[in-house]
């Protein structure tokens, strides 16, 4: 991933057209397989400033992918007569220091910590063992496996990363379904049966919340039983998964 900044400045009673020109020419940034996403933001102090940012795939897809492609004339067509208003162009590799500020809450903060956690999987766990679908994949579960589920999923949602650093992280987790045999109605009520309880254990209940849980489960379930089958993939080597509000984030009022 490259991102590269293009910086502008343009009259202020061009402005609307400039934006206009690039509302135009991000038809083709849309369509085109080598470009992530893109922004154009004008300075407030000084209106006359614009950026660009566009993140590329690769500084080469940028160069010899989308400038010799099928998008780029259209791009160009649209944005040529400015070209003699930028003042800088250039590609930056991002680097270690990232992250998001404050303004919007984890979705472990947002469910409750810890506490709601547990909550959820030492209940979860208890009508596990009890249900005919489930208590036979379960058979043999330890003491602490509530716990340590509760670990994983906190970290999941952006909570301590205990299961990476004490509980052996992606490929621990990966591994304890190997050879398991996770059928499909299996999955399903698994599903199913921990929605009911984070309902009756009273889990935050807003759309936004709900809709990136079972988003989550999906396709957490959905792993479980490619590594559960008679040719599962290698074991990840990849970090924890790290699951965000996404498309919606929370409605606060």
């Amino acid at each position: 991933m490259i991102v590269e900044y293009i910086r502008y400045t343009i009259a202020e009673a061009d402005g609307t057209e400039f934006e206009a020109a690039y509302a135009r020419a991000a038809e083709s940034l849309a369509a085109a397989p080598e470009c992530v996403d893109y922004e154009l933001s004008r300075c407030q102090e000084e209106p006359s400033a614009y950026i660009l940012r566009i993140r590329w795939t690769s500084t080469d897809a940028h160069l010899n992918g989308f400038r010799k492609g099928e998008h780029f004339a259209a791009f160009f067509a649209a944005i040529r007569p400015y070209v003699t208003a930028i003042e800088e162009m250039r590609h930056y590799a991002v680097t270690d220091v990232v992250g998001k500020g404050g303004s919007t809450p984890s979705l472990y903060e947002w469910a409750g910590g810890a506490p709601a956690f547990e909550r959820l999987f030492g209940t979860f766990y208890e009508r596990v063992a009890k249900d005919e679908i489930l208590a036979p994949v379960f058979a043999d579960m330890d003491s602490h496996h509530a716990e340590h589920v509760a670990s994983w999923l906190g970290e999941v949602f952006g909570g301590p990363s205990r299961y990476s650093t004490e509980l052996g992280g992606h490929r621990h987790m990966a591994s304890k379904h190997l050879g398991r045999g996770i059928s499909e109605t299996q999955r399903r009520r698994w599903v199913a049966l921990l929605l009911e309880t984070a309902d009756d254990v009273g889990l935050p209940a807003d759309p936004e919340f709900r809709g990136v849980l079972a988003y989550y489960l999906e396709w957490g379930t959905r792993m479980a039983i490619i590594y559960s089958g008679p040719n599962p993939p290698p074991l990840p080597e990849t970090p924890m998964p790290r699951w965000d509000w996404g498309q919606t984030p929370p409605y606060l009022g």
